[in-house]
Order: C-alpha cells, then sequence, then structure tokens
C-alpha cells in the first residue's frame, strides 16, 4: 500500500523517528535555537499519534502515493536540518542563526500545512487525533471546552458478517441515487445488527467514493441537539462556536454543510442508535440540500423523517450459520457434538436475532449434550411471549441462567454491575475492580476481576479491550483498559435488577432524564431501601436539588452525570450512607464541572476508594478534614489538582492518613505534586500517567517507606528522577514508559534491593547506564526498545536473572 511504498523502502513512521530523535537530540545540543525547536517538537509530539496509526491503517486509508512521498520528503529533508542547526557553533555569526532559525520554523508550519491543508483525507486523520484519550491543541481556534469530544467517525464492523449482504446491496441503491430522499431510517429491535450494517456502509468503497464527507454520530438515549451539532463542528475541525439557541445551531450548521457542498463532493451523516421521542430534534437536520442525505438507525420509525428500511430479521439458513460460527468447535466431532434436530430446535427459538444466536451460541460452546437439551428447555418456557424486545430478553436470559449454574456465582452477579454505567459508554476496568473489591470481595489488584471480565467476554455478554502493549497485566495497572457492552445486554441488567420490589433491590439503578424523579422518591413518606450499590445518571438538563433518600446498607454510590453547568452538588443523602466504601463520580460531558458540596465527604467515616472523572476539585483540602479510611484515590481528567491541595488548611497526611494507592491519569495541568504527598507513609502504589505538564518528581519521594510500584508513565517533560529514589527499599516496579526527556538513570539506582520489574520502553533520550544497576540482583525483567537493550547487553553477564523483552509496538484503536 501507499503508506509502506516511500523512498528507500523506509516507512513513514520509521523517518518520523528519525526526525524526532534529532530534534530531541539537537535541543541538548545547539541550546541557541531552543524556542524553535520547541515548539517543534510539540508539533511532532501532536502528530506522532496520527503517524503510528497511518502504518496499521493504510489498507483502510488508501492514500495515495503521492501524498505519502510528499510527507517522507518533509521529514527527511527536516532531520537533515535539524542535523545541521546541532552542529551550529554559538560563536557563529547573528546572521547564520536566524537563517537556521528560520529555516526551523518553516519546516514546522510545513508540517502544519500537510496535515491541515494538504491532505485530501484529512477527516480519516483526525479520527485519531479526536480521542478522549488525546487533547489535541490546533492553531485553529478550537476551544479548550471541547478539546475531549472523542472520534466520530464510523470504526470497522465485525470481520464476518452473517445475512448483510442484501440490507447493505438495497441500503446501497437508495443512497446511492440522485434523487431528493434525504432521510432513510434503518429500522429494527435491538440487536439485529443496525449499527453493525451502518458502519459497513460507511466503510464501504462504492459509498465513500460517492460521498465525499462522511459524519458519524452516536446519539444514543440523551438526544442532545446542540451536542450533536458541537460534534458535527468538531468532527471537520471547525471552530465550535458559541450558540445562542438551538435555532441558531441549526442555521449554523446548515451553512457549514452548504459551505462544503459549494467545494463539491456529498454529504452522508449517519446518526446512529436514536430513540422514540426525538423526532423534534431529527427534523431539524433534514436539509433541502443537493447532494445531501442522513441515514438514521433506531428501534422506532420516524415516519415524519423519511423512508424506513425494516432490517429483517437472519432467514433460518444465515440464523443457523451464525449460530454454529459461536457454537461448534471447529472440525468439532464425537458424542459431545448435539444432534440436528437439538441444533436447529435451539436456532429456531433463538428468532433470528443476531445478538441472542451469538450469544446463546457462545453459552453452550464445547457444552455436553445435556446443556444443550436444558437450555432448550429454557428457550421453551418463554414461547408465550410475544413482543420482540421481551423474546430476545428471554433468549438472553438462557445465558444468564447459565452463569447462575457455573460454580463462581459471583460471575452473573459481575455482569448485573455492568449496568451501573450509562449506555454508549466505555465502562473503566479499573472502577470495576474498586467496585468489586468491596461488593464481592475480589482481590484489590483485579486479577480475579479480570478473569471474571475474560469469562464473560467469551460468552459475548461483553467486549473486553485491553490497550497494554508490552507490560505485565498481573501487575494490576488497567488504567487503559475498558468495557463496552450491546444496549440490549445493558437493558437485560437493569431488567434483572428490578425483578424485586423497590425496598428488597440489591441494586438501585436510576436513569434520570431532566428533572423526573421516580414516584417512590417524591413522596414525602420516604422508603427505607436496602440496596448495596446504588447508580445515579442525570442528564444536561437535570437541575434540581436532590430530594432526601434512606439508603443505609449502600456500600458503592455511581454517580453519572453529563453536565452543561459549571457545577455539579453531591446529594446531601451521601451524610447517612454511613457503610459507604466506593465512591465514583464521572462527568460525562465535554468539559470538566466543580465539584461542589465536598464538606460532606467528612462524614463517610468508611469510604476506601474514590475515583473522581473529568471534575474540577480546587477547594479538596478546605472542605474535607479527614477521610481516614481511605486507601485508594484515582483522578482522572481532573483539572486544578494542583490548586485543590496547594490551598490546603490541612496536611495532606492528616487529611488522608491511611492512603495506600494514588492514580493521577490525564490531569493535564498538574506541574508538581504537592507539599506533604512524599508524607503519605502509607503510599505503597503511586502512578502518575499522561500528566504532560508535570516537569518533575519530589526531590524526597525517598521518604515513601513503603512504596512498592511507581509508575511516571508518558510524561513526557519529566527529564530525571530523583536520586533519592534508591532509599524506596521496598519498590519492585517502576515504569517510565514514554518519558522521552530522561537522560540518565540515578546513579543510586542500584539501591533498589527489592526491585523486579523495570518498565522503560519509549524512552528515547536515554544515552546511558549507571554501573549501579549491577547491584540489581533481584531485577527479573526489563520491558524496553531496542535501543535501550543495547544499553543493558554489558551488565547482562552481572545479572543471571534478568529478562530483557522488547515487544512489537501494537497501536490498539478500539478505545477510540
Amino acid at each position: 500500500m501507499a503508506l509502506e511504498i516511500v523512498e528507500g523502502g523506509a516507512t513513514v513512521g520509521a523517518v518520523f523517528e528519525k526526525l524526532f530523535e534529532a530534534v530531541v537530540d539537537a535541543r541538548n545540543k545547539a541550546t541557541q535555537f531552543d524556542s524553535s525547536l520547541q515548539k517543534l517538537e510539540n508539533r511532532l509530539t501532536f502528530i506522532k499519534p496520527c503517524i503510528l496509526q497511518m502504518e496499521k491503517l493504510n489498507d483502510q486509508l488508501d492514500r495515495p502515493k503521492e501524498e505519502m512521498e510528499k510527507l517522507v520528503r518533509i521529514l527527511k529533508d527536516g532531520e537533515k536540518l535539524i542535523r545541521k542547526c546541532s552542529n551550529v557553533s554559538c560563536c557563529n555569526n547573528l546572521m547564520k542563526k536566524w537563517r537556521y532559525a528560520s529555516k526551523i520554523d518553516a519546516l514546522d508550519d510545513s508540517l502544519l500545512k500537510f496535515f491541515q491543508v494538504d491532505l485530501p483525507s484529512q477527516m480519516e486523520i483526525l479520527a485519531i487525533f479526536k480521542s478522549d484519550r488525546f487533547s489535541l491543541i490546533s492553531n485553529r481556534g478550537v476551544s479548550h471546552k471541547y478539546e475531549n469530544l472523542g472520534s466520530y467517525e464510523a470504526t470497522d464492523p465485525p470481520a464476518l458478517l452473517v445475512g448483510l449482504d442484501v440490507p447493505l446491496k438495497e441500503l446501497k441503491r437508495r443512497l446511492l441515487k440522485d434523487d431528493h430522499e434525504t432521510g432513510i431510517v434503518v429500522s429494527a429491535p435491538g440487536g439485529c445488527g443496525k449499527t453493525t450494517l451502518a458502519k459497513r456502509l460507511c466503510q464501504d468503497k462504492q459509498v465513500k467514493e460517492y460521498f465525499e464527507h462522511i459524519f458519524y454520530v452516536t446519539v444514543s438515549k440523551a438526544c442532545d441537539l446542540i451536542g450533536i451539532i458541537n460534534k458535527l463542528y468538531w468532527h471537520n475541525e471547525e471552530q465550535v462556536p458559541v450558540f445562542q439557541n438551538e435555532e441558531d445551531a441549526v442555521n449554523q450548521l446548515e451553512l457549514m454543510l452548504k459551505k462544503k457542498l459549494q467545494y463539491g463532493g456529498r454529504i452522508l451523516l449517519v446518526l446512529d442508535d436514536v430513540w422514540c421521542g426525538a423526532e423534534s430534534v431529527l427534523v431539524k437536520f433534514k436539509f433541502q440540500m443537493k447532494g445531501y442525505k442522513v441515514l438514521v438507525t433506531s428501534r422506532n420509525e420516524f415516519r415524519g423523517f423519511g423512508s424506513t428500511y425494516n432490517l429483517k430479521l437472519l432467514n433460518e439458513e444465515d440464523a443457523r450459520n451464525l449460530f454454529c460460527r459461536s457454537a461448534i468447535p471447529e472440525g468439532g466431532t464425537g458424542s459431545s457434538m448435539p444432534t440436528e434436530d437439538l441444533l436447529n430446535k435451539i436456532v429456531r427459538q433463538c428468532k433470528g436475532f443476531p445478538l441472542a444466536l451469538e450469544v446463546v451460541g457462545r453459552s453452550l460452546h464445547g457444552q455436553p449434550v445435556e446443556i444443550w437439551k436444558s437450555t432448550l428447555m429454557k428457550l421453551c418456557e418463554g414461547q408465550s411471549i410475544v413482543n420482540y424486545e421481551d423474546e430476545v430478553r428471554n433468549c438472553l436470559q438462557s445465558s444468564l441462567d447459565a452463569l447462575c449454574d457455573h460454580k463462581d456465582i459471583i460471575l452473573k452477579e459481575c455482569f448485573m454491575d455492568l449496568g451501573s454505567f450509562p449506555e454508549d459508554q466505555k465502562i473503566p476496568v479499573s472502577a470495576l475492580i474498586d467496585i468489586w473489591a468491596d461488593l464481592h470481595k475480589l482481590d484489590e489488584d483485579g486479577v480475579h476481576a479480570i478473569s471474571n471480565l475474560h469469562k464473560l467476554h467469551s460468552r459475548n455478554l461483553l467486549n473486553l479491550v485491553l490497550t497494554r502493549n508490552g507490560a505485565n497485566e498481573n501487575d494490576g495497572w488497567y488504567n487503559d483498559a475498558f468495557v463496552t457492552q450491546h444496549d440490549l445486554l445493558r437493558d437485560l441488567a437493569i431488567y434483572q435488577s428490578t425483578q424485586e420490589p423497590i425496598q428488597k433491590r440489591k441494586r438501585l439503578i436510576l436513569d434520570l432524564t431532566g428533572n423526573r424523579l421516580p414516584h417512590w422518591w417524591s413522596n414525602e413518606k420516604q422508603l427505607q431501601l436496602s440496596a448495596r450499590l446504588v447508580s445515579i445518571s442525570t442528564d444536561e438538563m437535570f437541575s434540581s436539588s436532590w430530594p432526601n433518600m434512606q439508603i443505609p446498607e449502600a456500600k458503592v454510590l455511581i454517580l453519572n452525570f453529563n453536565h452543561t453547568q459549571k457545577k455539579y452538588e453531591l446529594p446531601e443523602f451521601m451524610k447517612r450512607m454511613d457503610k459507604l466504601k466506593v465512591l465514583i463520580v464521572t462527568n460525562y460531558g465535554f468539559c470538566a464541572s466543580e465539584l461542589t458540596n465536598f464538606s460532606l465527604l467528612g462524614c463517610l467515616c468508611n469510604l476506601k476508594r474514590m475515583r473522581l472523572e473529568k471534575v474540577s476539585i480546587p477547594t479538596l483540602c478546605n472542605t474535607i478534614t479527614e477521610l481516614k479510611n481511605l486507601e485508594k484515590l484515582s483522578l482522572v481528567m481532573c483539572h486544578k489538582i494542583g490548586q485543590a491541595f496547594a490551598s490546603s488548611t490541612t496536611q495532606i497526611p492528616e487529611m488522608l492518613p491511611n492512603l495506600r494507592e494514588i492514580n493521577i491519569d490525564y490531569c493535564n495541568d498538574l506541574v508538581e505534586l504537592p507539599d506533604g504527598f512524599c508524607d503519605l507513609v502509607r503510599l505503597d502504589k503511586l502512578s502518575i500517567t499522561n500528566c504532560h505538564k508535570l516537569s518533575a518528581l519530589p526531590e524526597d519521594i525517598g521518604k515513601l517507606p513503603n512504596l512498592e510500584v511507581l509508575r511516571i508513565h508518558a510524561c513526557t517533560r519529566v527529564s530525571k528522577l530523583p536520586d533519592s529514589i534508591g532509599s524506596l527499599q521496598k519498590l519492585s516496579v517502576l515504569d517510565i514508559t514514554g518519558c522521552l526527556r530522561i537522560r540518565n538513570m540515578p546513579t543510586r539506582i542500584g539501591e533498589l534491593q527489592s526491585l523486579r520489574e523495570l518498565q522503560m520502553r519509549k524512552c528515547r533520550g536515554l544515552r546511558e547506564l549507571p554501573s549501579s544497576v549491577t547491584d540489581l540482583v533481584e531485577l527479573e525483567r526489563v520491558i524496553c526498545d531496542e535501543e535501550t537493550a543495547q544499553l543493558w547487553d554489558c551488565f547482562m553477564h552481572l545479572l543471571p536473572n534478568l529478562t530483557l523483552s522488547v515487544p512489537e509496538e501494537v497501536f490498539n484503536l478500539n478505545w477510540l
């Protein structure tokens, strides 16, 4: 493909790496150009993810050879220029220095122009950048408020598709017809493959050639008009305007789309998973413009919006084919194989629903015939249900019942807990580990939790995505791992949770729309609930004050919100949750909201784990007196952390006397750790990851006598480790992966007598290792790149227990 055919056989990624290394090296030698080189290094840092992903996606992107050759020329010429700059002496005349500085600035401009102007398929590049795991700061004025919007292009559908060839052909015919039909609604019950069909359409070669611009947005239950339009602007790399109201937003969107049509090409807008009641929002996207079409997928028909394409269930042949792919081992034979009659009866009970066929099939994979017969009997018991959704639920129920037959009864409980998180959102594995450690007494390191997730994944009851590459997943760090789940499976978990009276439910899952509360909650006479897990999700329209609630047995509280307001108030009823051990607060909105009413956390005397995501906590220490039992604190994409602790009137060790683990991830305004962190004497795990403004660790970090795991992962401005690190006698895992500016390891590193594992991939600035590494007698594994491995070669004969691991880079796009 085009990305691989470049001058000299080198890949784009390899040429890019040479330029990046040259810039890092030049910054250390040619300090007279530091300002220009720093600007260029920042530019390269931001485009690096795109370069790396392009090499993995070349078959899908199908870029013209000429485009990539131009990029390679820019990168190669740039490397030659930077190498010359490294040799420019400080004594050279000012004119020569000015000339080289101007050339560096011109190189930066060339890169910017290529990725923003010259690249014809620019939207495919943005799909890589605009992830909630990257903060893209461009020169085009995109508001900081929307820097975490994420990618809004269709991801790849499953590799194996059954029964969708005819629907794909028919929909293509209607979409590619040059007529006045603007809107098409693909309608079917949940689990029939509507989203899979829409994604396949977006990736179809004919569709991509016909529509130059394809926009894909997952709408879900919260159908927010302005939110969708914001996503479309961001998808198009346009500056996101400040809309006065919905009418203004629609008008500006129409102008933007017309402008794109004026330059040629056609537009396809895909609105996936639109819920009932969204007619008033859909009609806003029905612009009468030639070359513009909208495809909607929904469980409902919106006749007023456009024509309907009813996606049919699978016929018997396709249903059997799909079921057998999941249920029958490859080359399966023998006494454990079901009879044709038994297999066909189970397939017929699945009613042609793709999701039901896959899930039930996976639950029977490799099982004895008796389990097949038992499953058929359970399915037959639901013949009186006539509604399609109920039929699917009844069909899936047999797989859920199979979990009860499993010796590990916790497996079903874990599945049921997944309904506590909002629809169409990624569920962090680290949050599940926190919940299950207290709710189901699983281990705190997550070994059993990951095991259960693998089991549920193997039964198609969820999708588990482990994005880590080259690290030992048994060390308990799963910050980048997440779970996704089909809407219908989430509905099943919630349905099961509601089968008991409200007072007796083990899980209380509330998904609030606006200020509409359940009648039992708004009544003056309050019920006393026995739920052990409480999940409350609110949308951007929620503004009412929290009513009282009596949930004295609750151990886990999950607050999910999607807020457009600047502040989010913690509910007062938390004061009386004496047994609460886990608190998870997650903001799914575009910008961080400030948490208020923090003082009530001081009433939670048994709170052990707290996870806060995308919130601002500027007054944390002034509002909390003491959390004496808090053992784990996780802060993800939080703002004003430094301010939260710096303005404290209470010393951190006094406020958090038993804190054992801290995780700080993607907190982009963290410059340094606050004073007092190194006095947390019980701390045994400290993870600071993807904090790109963190410049150094505190010099007295060696005062943490119980620290066993230290991660400074992808903190690109950290240039050295404090020498006092040698005092960490219990440290067993050290991770400095992605710390590009570290040039030397501390001389006292040899004093880490308990160090077993050292992760140091992508430490391209590292030039040498101190001779004291020969004293690391317990070191068993070093995970690094080939260049760093060469630095270890001369010490290997002195470290007989050491194994060097140089993993192949795998860039996983599943989390986009």
